[in-house]
């Protein structure tokens, strides 16, 4: 006999479609439904989907060189060199290939508010290099 676990229909159907209580126990019609709405989900995922579109767009209209060059361009921007702790986490360069330059979010204006606490260099460089 199977424990006292819900399960969904999706996941025990048997042959017929019909869920198998006797194998898997008692229906759960929470486990069915969606957690998140699908608005949810595009909201979080919306810069992602702009910025594939406009790969794709930029692929069909000059070739695949183009969204290559920039997928290639925005990695060696990314890359920070610096020590950590003496320069702002802003990347400006990294900013005007992702098309973000001509925009104001909260996080331009209201970011590093806190007092920093002093940071030890050789710390965070060993855990920026991962050694």
């Amino acid at each position: 006999m199977a424990s006292s676990k819900s399960a969904s229909v999706k996941d025990t159907a048997n042959s017929l479609g019909l869920h198998d209580t006797l194998q898997y126990g008692p229906r759960s019609i929470a486990a069915e439904v969606k957690t998140q709405s699908q608005i949810k989900n595009r909201l979080e995922k919306w810069e992602e989907t702009q910025d594939n579109t406009k790969l794709n767009l930029l692929r069909n209209v000059q070739g695949l060189h183009a969204p290559m060059r920039l997928l290639m361009e925005r990695r060696i921007v990314s890359h920070n060199p610096h020590m950590p702790g003496l320069y702002d986490d802003t990347n400006l360069a990294l900013d005007i290939l992702m098309g973000r330059d001509e925009t104001i979010e909260p996080a331009d204006i209201f970011s590093n508010v806190d007092i920093k606490q002093p940071m030890n260099l050789h710390t965070e460089m060993e855990k920026k290099r991962r050694i």
